[in-house]
């Protein structure tokens, strides 16, 4: 396992296995069972895989420490980098949220996040 992979799982089991931004549930590695828990098309399970979120990110000098690291779900992940300029990490979890709370984020609400 690299040391990525041991933060993005540190982070994953502090974060309960909440995505940091939206609040809802990842699967770190058993998509299958994770389908049949929440009833997750197969077409939806990769939005919700967990991912090492850096905070900073590496371009611009972030390290892979667990202080740099959080564990989002991959839908989460990429569209906080699909922006000419992204928003910081706390800019994002709002937007997330406000647009999840609007029905207009990723289609999917697994719990009361």
């Amino acid at each position: 396992m690299t040391k990525l992979q041991k933060h993005r799982r540190a982070s994953f089991l502090n974060q309960n296995g909440n995505c940091y931004y939206c609040g809802q549930p990842m699967w770190l590695s058993d998509p299958s069972d994770f389908m049949r828990t929440y009833h997750v098309r197969p077409t939806q399970i990769g939005w919700l895989q967990a991912t090492a979120e850096h905070l900073l990110a590496r371009s611009d000098g972030g390290q892979d420490s667990s202080d740099n690291i959080v564990a989002a779900c991959g839908y989460c992940n990429s569209r906080r980098h699909h922006t000419k300029h992204p928003r910081s990490p706390d800019d994002h979890r709002l937007w997330v949220q406000k647009r999840l709370r609007a029905g207009k984020w990723h289609g999917l609400r697994l719990s009361g996040a």
